[in-house]
């Protein structure tokens, strides 16, 4: 039964809206759609068939082609791009929610001024900072190390905004109250009792930050050298650069294919963490 405030919105309306939503799924899925077609295929008919549909499968010898390039260093890229992503995300994540859980729930001198600074480094783009970090890491010798990398990645202004804005929504002050009652320490309240109710956002801080590390390119391209040390995002347009010097098209495009096998395998791992409502019924 209404409640007398729901409004019926026109069919035009809901027709208007749809088509949108649909638009943005074709835009969206296309590209994704292309890619797993074109990696199934056999090099020799990869631009002679419909791009859009599936012939000539061939996706085992295109993935032993992409395994036995340049003597198999496709897997070492991935590992590589898998250490950055997950430990750089979950350092990440674990900063963010220490720093958004300290702004959201403590009072202290600057906190208004350095959650300003936080707000102020999300609008600013991180490729701004490429240069600086070259020139810094350069002087201290971390250049060409998974250091030059991994560290950049620890820190997330976006992942400190939606720490601080979840936990001072979620967590409630009078559990907190309660636990220093019981005799809580302020270090076994976050870990015990704000960590588990802020995990959907820490999960979303992580997926955001893991997805951003994967797909980086222009801090590892200017930080290595070394193509051992490279993840699969610039160890795949270098392939790409070397077309002419008989690095086949199908091997780039199943690589690619490849890549993104991490990135799905990591966001249906943990959406069952992505849930509301963990802290009702916690307060009476």
């Amino acid at each position: 039964m209404g409640t007398g405030t729901e409004r019926k919105v026109p069919l035009a309306g809901r027709s208007g809206v749809f088509l949108v939503l649909l638009l943005f799924a074709f835009y969206t899925l296309i590209p994704a759609w292309w890619l797993l077609v074109s990696a199934t295929k056999n090099k020799g008919y990869l631009f002679t068939t419909n791009g859009l549909w599936f012939s000539h499968f061939d996706l085992w010898a295109n993935v032993r082609d992409v395994l036995h390039e340049q003597d198999g260093i496709f897997v070492r890229w991935i590992v590589n791009s898998v250490l950055y992503s997950a430990c750089g995300a979950a350092v990440a994540t674990l900063v963010s929610a220490m720093a958004g859980y300290a702004l959201a729930k403590y009072s202290f001198r600057g906190r208004d001024l350095a959650f300003n600074i936080v707000l102020g480094a999300v609008l600013i783009p991180a490729s701004m900072f490429a240069l600086p970090l070259y020139l810094m890491f350069s002087s201290l010798g971390l250049v060409n190390t998974y250091w030059a990398v991994f560290l950049p990645c620890i820190v997330s202004p976006f992942g400190v905004y939606l720490a601080r804005i979840y936990a001072g929504e979620a967590v409630p002050y009078e559990l907190m109250e309660a636990a220093r009652v019981d005799g809580a320490g302020e270090a076994r309240i976050f870990w015990q009792i704000a960590m588990p109710i802020m995990s959907p956002a820490l999960v979303t801080i992580f997926l955001f930050q893991f997805v951003g590390i994967w797909n980086n390119y222009l801090l590892p391209v200017l930080m290595l050298n070394n193509d051992k040390l490279q993840p699969v995002t610039v160890g795949l347009a270098n392939w790409r650069a070397e077309l002419d010097n008989g690095v086949p098209y199908s091997v780039t495009i199943t690589g690619a294919f490849l890549s993104v096998i991490p990135l799905v395998i990591a966001f249906l791992a943990l959406q069952r963490y992505w849930r509301s409502g963990l802290t009702a019924g916690s307060v009476k």
